[in-house]
């Protein structure tokens, strides 16, 4: 059967291998494809988590383009075709990857994110009924969302559409799900971070010196609504970096809340985000933002156990968090000496969107720490 090549595919060490996955791994992916129309809910999740494996080890270069290009109709069809939260969260958590991949322009990572955004905020029309989504699904929205606007230019939203998206994340920290609370609290930092707020804000204050309004720039009455809803979130998030623990709620996941409510309320209060530690065979792959911190818990959940291995291996990887590994019993990449120059050079394909990557990846940081200043020069 079509599903048996889903369930065993080729071992990570042939995956790796740049000859196979130059010819095979369309023939993988499409059957793959099959199965997110055609197969079960678990199937759906499997094929789902290939297709997201796929594209991380083959990593930057047309055919993370071809995957993502392949996958995006099929996959927004499969969610439309099933209320089953493993189907929708495994495909969610699929695109989210493929986009991060093989996303080559901000038309294709919004057109995701406006995919995945649309599973808690359908765009109803006569004939469609709103179906309340599970909290897993509420979370997994979130979080593969949260995981795209990384790789975004946050400046391209409107005012209106960031006061939706703070509202909306603000209702989500009353919610009784913790697992939906911390999701959002993820999102909150991350946007905090970028200092979209105080940017409105220099707008605004623009606009009213100069006696004219800009289309499209934010009015004095929205920022003071804006700067209210930043002042009730703050709240909440103290409330939740305190919250005593419910009946039945797991210690482990408060825990968790406390500390991510803790480490945004001293990052509004002080500017300072949280510095992770992850041991890495014998090395630490360390961050210091929430933007990088939002990626390494997203690729972590994703990978589970194959984390460490792809972090030792995986060259895509390496470039996303500027992380360089000790190689292990000094064996070499396996690759041959033609492969390795075909994979170097310069002017190969994989180098090229490496450096492609590389440099929106330093435009971004750049980006953060511009809204980190002006963050922080707002609050003295």
């Amino acid at each position: 059967m079509m599903i048996q090549v889903v369930l065993a595919p080729p071992p990570p060490c042939v995956l790796r291998d740049p000859a196979w996955m130059m010819f095979r791994f369309a023939t993988l992916l499409h059957q793959c494809l099959h199965c997110t129309k055609k197969g079960s809910s678990k199937e759906t999740s499997l094929a789902s988590h290939v297709i997201g494996l796929l594209a991380l080890t083959v990593g930057l270069g047309d055919q993370a383009q071809e995957i993502l290009e392949e996958s995006v109709t099929p996959l927004s069809q499969a969610l439309k075709s099933g209320r089953e939260v493993l189907k929708i969260t495994s495909i969610l958590e699929c695109l989210a990857v493929i986009t991060f991949v093989g996303g080559t322009n901000p038309e294709q990572t919004e057109t995701s994110m406006q995919i995945i955004w649309q599973m808690i905020h359908p765009k109803l029309g006569s004939n469609v009924v709103a179906t309340k989504p599970s909290p897993a699904v509420i979370t997994t929205v979130v979080s593969s969302w949260v995981f795209l606007l990384t790789t975004v230019d946050r400046w391209t939203l409107s005012p209106n559409l960031w006061q939706e998206i703070v509202t909306y994340l603000s209702s989500l920290l009353e919610k009784d799900d913790r697992s939906v609370r911390i999701a959002a609290g993820e999102a909150l930092a991350l946007i905090f971070e970028s200092g979209t707020l105080e940017k409105f804000a220099a707008e605004a204050k623009e606009s009213a010196n100069n006696g004219s309004v800009k289309e499209g720039s934010v009015s004095q009455e929205a920022l003071i609504h804006m700067h209210g809803l930043k002042s009730k979130v703050v709240n909440q998030v103290r409330d939740l970096s305190v919250e005593a623990g419910g009946k039945g709620s797991a210690k482990k996941d408060l825990n968790s809340q406390r500390n991510l409510f803790k480490d945004l309320v001293e990052f509004l209060e002080d500017g300072y985000a949280p510095e992770t530690s992850t041991k890495v065979g014998g090395d630490y792959l360390l961050t210091t933002t929430w933007y990088q911190m939002i990626q390494l818990n997203f690729l972590k959940h994703f990978l589970g156990g194959g984390f460490i291995k792809h972090m030792q291996e995986n060259e895509f990887l390496h470039d996303v968090f500027s992380f360089t590994p000790k190689k292990v019993g000094g064996r070499g990449s396996g690759m041959s000496s033609e492969e390795k120059r075909m994979f170097k050079s310069p002017n190969s394909a994989l180098n090229k969107a490496r450096t492609q990557f590389l440099n929106k990846q330093r435009m971004l940081a750049k980006n953060m720490n511009d809204g980190h200043y002006a963050a922080t020069v707002e609050n003295e």
